[in-house]
This record gives C-alpha cells, sequence and structure tokens, in this order.
C-alpha cells in the first residue's frame, strides 16, 4: 500500500509539479496550500499525510522560476505560515538547484526507505 505524500512549501517551489509527477506514477499525492493559511496545522486537519514533504526555495529563484508580482515580505510571511509543517515535515529538500526530476527521485527514495 503507497502512502499518502502531502506537499508543502512557498510558491514556486514545485510542489504541483511533484504531485503530478507522484500521481503519474500512483502514489497518492496532495498538493497542500499551507503558505496561504492562517491555521498552523491546517496541512495536517486537510490531509493528515503519511509523509509530509516540504520544497524549499529562496526569494530569488521564486521570481526567476515564475512570473511573481511580490514582495521579500509577503515570501516571509509564507515562511511563517509555513513554520509548523517545516517542523514536521519528514522530508525537507531545498529547490533552488535541483531540477524537477532530481526533487522526484529524493522523495521517491526516502518513500522506497521507509516502507
Amino acid at each position: 500500500m503507497k502512502p499518502i505524500i502531502g506537499v508543502v512549501g512557498p510558491c514556486a517551489a514545485g510542489k504541483t509539479t511533484l504531485v503530478s509527477l507522484l500521481r503519474q506514477e500512483g502514489y497518492e499525492a496532495r498538493h497542500i496550500a499551507q503558505e496561504h493559511s492562517y491555521v498552523a496545522d491546517m496541512w495536517r486537519r486537510l490531509v493528515h499525510p503519511d509523509i509530509l514533504v516540504y520544497l524549499h526555495v529562496s526569494y530569488a529563484f521564486t521570481l526567476s522560476r515564475r512570473k511573481m508580482n511580490w514582495t521579500q515580505n509577503e515570501y516571509e510571511e509564507q515562511l511563517y505560515r509555513l513554520r509548523h509543517a517545516k517542523q514536521h515535515a519528514d522530508l525537507y529538500i531545498e529547490t533552488d538547484s535541483l531540477t524537477t526530476e532530481e526533487v522526484y527521485n529524493l522523495v521517491i527514495q526516502f518513500v522506497n526507505q521507509i516502507n
């Protein structure tokens, strides 16, 4: 039985792409928009995943990955809203220097290690 994988992180971290790839391979993966919620444990209330993956991206990379019209303060607010999820993440990945495939492979390696 494959685990339920929840994915959190700030905007442009690669959450949607990762969830899509995981689903293509038959995993039950959910993008949790915790970065937009004031409820600290919304990630747990909405999904209660078996594995929580936190994708981190720096502010500079958010601007280079996607045409975003936001400030450093808005980015910092998202990090603040993600703090509970970050503390409880089973896997934390810095995505700035990684390709989509590398992020996916890190998640799959982690899932295989714990199963």
